[in-house]
């Protein structure tokens, strides 16, 4: 075991990274890494407990929820809850945020920002989903209840954000500022262990995930780039490969590890884009710009784009900088 390194260990060596922190964010990353393997246990057992299907139930974005959904979200929430560094959650299954009212939540410098479940109509079909959270320093008085506006800043303003994916391994991939890392699970000891060091994604890729399904919804420019894409060149190495799973954070993953661009566009069926900014957006784009990558809405980088509603969509073209750039090309032209 020598050299190995777990992500307690990791946490503890840069706490120094972590501007204004005292300890605070291990501790939140201990929530985090806590509330991860219990979701995880149940995600491995989807298909022999009765935790797969729907509930009948459908959170504010009109989406069905899933019980896994349900399920990751409250223990999330429990987890964070209880650590008192936390004065407030926001998450894709509810309709507002949720502020702790505890005397000790109340002093948390910090509100956390998720998607407890991401991918989860993949659920039972047994294909790769995670977790993405995001998180700010509160920008309301501590000791106060947490407030809207500590929710709605721009991403440039996060402090950490990354994923938990639960697939063939379970990782959780994170970034304070300072780089990208990735840590593998392993249940037999239920330790994370440093696994993917200062994760870069390449520069270009030969991977294209979009959902072609929509291609007569996509703006001209993205139908033109997704020719693109599809045309034989030696010189490019083009055709790209095309690889959509349906689930962002597999999708991202692939891509940040292989090379490749991601894009959710605006379309006629989804005018504003589908993914949500705070939730999902966000925290991918302040990875992806760690790990050397490109974050957009088509013009504006991601992380610059203003916080206006708890649930506002927009658009993505995210992944290695020449794919997006190329992208941008395109749109810029045909519109």
């Amino acid at each position: 075991m020598s050299g190995i390194k777990t992500l307690g260990e990791f946490l503890i060596e840069r706490q120094s990274d972590y501007q204004y922190a005292t300890g605070e964010l291990s501790r939140i990353f201990g929530a985090i890494r806590l509330a991860s393997r219990i979701v995880n246990r149940e995600v491995n057992k989807a298909g022999l407990a009765d935790i797969i299907g729907e509930t009948g139930v459908e959170n504010i974005q009109g989406e069905t929820q899933q019980k896994l959904d349900v399920f990751a979200d409250e223990k999330f929430m429990e987890a964070l809850r209880v650590r008192g560094d936390i004065c407030g959650i926001g998450s894709e299954e509810q309709d507002d945020f949720v502020a702790f009212e505890s005397e000790h939540s109340k002093s948390g410098k910090y509100v956390l920002l998720m998607d407890p479940l991401d991918g989860s109509s993949n659920i039972d079909v047994n294909v790769s989903i995670g977790t993405i959270f995001s998180v700010y320093r509160r920008v309301s008085q501590i000791g106060t209840p947490a407030v809207l506006g500590d929710f709605l800043q721009e991403g440039r303003k996060q402090v950490a954000a990354g994923y938990v994916i639960y697939g063939s391994s379970t990782m959780l991939v994170y970034t304070t500022g300072g780089g990208v890392n990735g840590f593998t699970y392993d249940p037999s000891i239920g330790v994370f262990y440093l696994s993917h060091p200062d994760m870069i994604i390449p520069e270009t890729g030969n991977i294209y995930s979009i959902n072609e399904g929509n291609y007569i919804h996509f703006p001209d420019g993205v139908k033109k780039y997704i020719k693109y894409c599809q045309e034989e060149d030696i010189e490019t190495h083009r055709p790209y490969t095309g690889r959509y799973i349906g689930s962002l954070v597999a999708d991202f993953h692939r891509n940040l590890i292989k090379g490749g661009i991601y894009i959710y566009p605006n379309s006629t069926k989804a005018p504003d884009g589908k993914l949500r900014l705070l939730y999902e957006c966000n925290p991918m784009a302040f990875l992806m710009e760690q790990a050397g990558g490109i974050a957009t809405d088509g013009k504006r980088a991601i992380l610059d784009i203003p916080a206006t509603d708890l649930h506002q969509r927009v658009p993505l073209f995210i992944g290695s900088k020449k794919m997006v750039e190329k992208a941008h090309e395109f749109v810029a032209e045909f519109g």
